[in-house]
């Protein structure tokens, strides 16, 4: 069976229905928790990101497939949006609801809002729902008069947007008050809006995006991008992110494909080539990605995330070079998810493990939902993948 079909089977038989059993008649949106053991804590906080996701999800599930079951499942997470994480007062989203959809953590994160904006975009998309558009260029606007300051996007704020420490994006030992990841999904969130509304103001930001990226992120020395930043945007620790960089090597080229003109291709293509081919040759052991590189130690976990995006990455040098070595590695990533990755237990749920170590073994049960944990990074490695006629 071809590699294109498998996935569209594991989308169709799997992560599709897993999701629907996550939808909350009773109060709305979607479930926040699913254990390592498949068991629905129904009454766990509501994370904005993951019901922004989820949104996203099953708008562009249904531009796929066409199924008008899809696009239900959509409606119901932006009613919830709307009318729960949406912040009628000061504008943007919450962090965080109750289950019942009472504010829990009222605080605003920038990136949060570019989640909002992008599964807002994409309902719109699917739906033509032009109250859902409004709702992103509200957000839109609100990131960009209240979120920014002389250098670039700030991250963590108040309920009424005053600056606070940045716990929510901060790792590895540092607060930083900047981040590439942050920025990363501004430039996305961005992306599928002006897709949606072809907002010349929308471009403008996407532009100056890009410069940020090639002027602050990139480091073209190490071929890396940094991580973690002071507000100037100077870096704070040696860490080499691998999975954001092998993600940020085919987004941000379809950033590019969306503005569709030559300046942004010239300045952009080579970067992402570069930093594709550098994750190739120091993280790729021939079957997956490590995780990341912080102060010299190689965390060789295997991430879900970091090998959904491994495959999208892979795939991309592949048309971008032409060199069969990108697309054997694909390959190689898909069958290292199918054989350690995707829970296929005879309990099992279909969806994906959180981590597994180098060798494919689940360590720690953690769980297989939870505010990070959602159908994004795999079921955009399906969506991508089942568009793509080589496969």
């Amino acid at each position: 069976m071809s590699m294109k079909k498998e996935i569209t089977n594991h989308l169709t038989n799997d992560l599709i229905p897993f999701w629907k059993k996550l939808k909350d008649e009773e109060f709305g949106g979607f479930y926040g928790y699913v254990d390592y053991n498949g068991t629905i804590e129904k009454d766990y906080e509501k994370g904005c990101i993951l019901n922004s996701r989820i949104i996203w999800f099953f708008s562009n599930a249904y531009l796929l497939l066409k199924d008008p079951s899809l696009l239900e499942y959509a409606r119901h997470g932006y009613e919830f949006l709307k009318e729960h994480f949406y912040d009628k007062e000061f504008g943007g989203v919450y962090w965080s609801v109750n289950c019942d959809g009472t504010v829990k953590t009222s605080m605003k994160h920038t990136y949060n809002q570019v989640f909002a904006i992008y599964g807002l975009s994409s309902y719109y998309l699917a739906s033509g729902d032009k109250e859902a558009l409004s709702l992103a260029l509200d957000i839109f606007n609100t990131v960009e008069s209240k979120c920014k300051d002389e250098y670039g996007y700030m991250e963590e704020f108040t309920r009424e947007f005053q600056v606070s420490r940045n716990d929510a994006l901060s790792e590895n030992g540092v607060m930083a008050e900047k981040t590439m990841n942050t920025l990363l999904h501004v430039a996305e969130g961005y992306t599928e809006l002006y897709r949606a509304s072809k907002d010349s103001v929308v471009k403008e930001k996407l532009e100056k995006i890009l410069r940020i990226i090639t002027d602050k992120i990139y480091n073209r020395e190490k071929k890396h991008q940094e991580v973690f930043f002071d507000k100037a945007y100077n870096s704070l620790i040696d860490l080499y992110s691998y999975g954001h960089d092998i993600e940020t090597s085919w987004l941000i080229d379809k950033t590019v494909k969306v503005l569709d003109e030559d300046e942004y291709k010239e300045l952009i293509y080579p970067i992402t080539e570069e930093m594709c081919h550098q994750v190739y040759i120091t993280a790729f052991d021939g079957h997956s990605l490590a995780n990341e590189c912080d102060k010299g130690y190689i965390d060789e976990n295997r991430i879900w995330w970091v090998q959904a995006e491994t495959v999208l990455g892979f795939l991309n040098q592949y048309e971008k070079t032409g060199s069969p070595d990108y697309l054997i590695a694909a390959k190689k990533v898909w069958m290292f998810i199918k054989a350690h990755i995707i829970d296929t237990r005879p309990e099992g749920t279909g969806e994906w493990f959180y981590c597994v170590n180098k060798s494919g073994n689940v360590e720690k049960p953690l769980p297989i939902a939870e505010p990070w944990k959602c159908p994004y990074h795999n079921g955009r490695m399906c969506f991508e993948v089942i568009k793509k006629d080589y496969l």
